[in-house]
């Protein structure tokens, strides 16, 4: 049954973060008192993820590591450059948004870039390097980036922040990374499948709570929503095609360019908006929490796209041959 459930969930992911936002902002007001479990629901989704990660498969990807080095470049230089850089263009003014599109694009990637990658049957072990590795270090990299970008402009208690992301993504993704290493990969077999579709339900639930959070600031739809909404979707967009491209410059095989693509595009977006509603004003929180809108819609979509690209290149080379 627990199989059954989470191969359904599965099948709608892209529309259980924009539903879950939704409800949280329609049901705001019973909904907001609950926000002080969110890290601890978080934790849980991260333990859950982190369960397929072990030390052989980090020590594989680290004997070729430039895979990992191109997708932490993405993650941490490139975009963070980006958001920035259309930030000042958009809103120069409002230092709010601003850190809110920053903050978006530094927090680690998506743990459910794991799943996208296996649906598409990217290279697995260089994704689970990548999430670990970006979640190990976003401790020191989220509130460093951010101090160098909007540091002297907004009030940001960093001790706090490097405590709270230890605390609902280290912690628990340490934890699960020595269960699985322990039990030589049972637990993985025996409890992953099990806790899966609880963890995507969390997931929905973080959001729910997260978006009543900030339903202040987007339940009237204005210009200034609108425009917010166009440049989080672009910002989204582009750290898919970015990814895809950059694979493909530096002449890496399929299953590289499927796992840079979907570790380069995703962010923990709900850890992001975790962070920006704990220890931000709530207007810093808008763009990340509509980033929920998007991101897994944009990899459904650049899920098809890389399949419906390879699957031609190699009807074009069969027929070259």
């Amino acid at each position: 049954m627990l199989l059954r459930m989470n191969r359904m969930l599965e099948k709608y992911l892209p529309l259980i973060t924009p539903v879950s936002l939704a409800l949280g902002v329609l049901f705001s007001a019973e909904l907001k008192g609950l926000s002080y479990l969110i890290p601890w629901i978080f934790a849980f989704i991260t333990f859950t993820g982190s369960l397929s990660s072990s030390f052989s498969s980090l020590k594989r990807v680290m004997t070729t590591p430039l895979p990992l080095v191109i997708a932490m470049l993405i993650l941490h230089v490139i975009m963070p450059l980006w958001a920035w850089g259309i930030g000042l263009i958009t809103f120069q003014e409002d230092i709010f948004t601003m850190t809110g599109l920053i903050l978006g694009m530094i927090i680690p990637t998506g743990i459910t870039s794991f799943l996208w990658v296996s649906i598409y049957k990217g290279n697995i072990a260089l994704t689970l390097s990548i999430i670990l590795i970006d979640t190990i270090l976003s401790p020191l990299i989220v509130p460093l980036t951010l101090s160098l970008f909007v540091g002297e402009k907004v009030e940001m208690d960093v001790l706090h922040i490097m405590m709270g992301l230890f605390g609902m993504v280290v912690l628990p993704s340490l934890l699960g990374m020595v269960l699985n290493q322990y039990t030589k990969g049972r637990i993985k077999e025996v409890w992953s499948p099990r806790l899966s579709p609880f963890s995507k339900i969390c997931l929905g639930i973080v959001v729910m709570i997260n978006g009543s959070v900030v339903a202040p600031y987007i339940q009237k739809i204005d210009f200034k929503l609108a425009v917010i909404s166009i440049v989080v979707l672009i910002i989204a967009f582009t750290g898919y095609l970015f990814s895809f491209i950059i694979g493909f410059l530096f002449k890496r095989d399929k299953e590289t360019i499927i796992a840079l693509t979907f570790s380069g595009g995703m962010r923990n977006i709900s850890a992001g908006a975790v962070l920006a509603v704990s220890y931000f004003p709530a207007p810093v929180a808008v763009p990340v929490v509509i980033g929920m809108l998007f991101q897994q819609l944009l990899a459904s979509f650049f899920g098809f796209v890389i399949n419906r690209y390879f699957k031609t290149r190699e009807i074009k080379e069969m027929n070259a041959a």
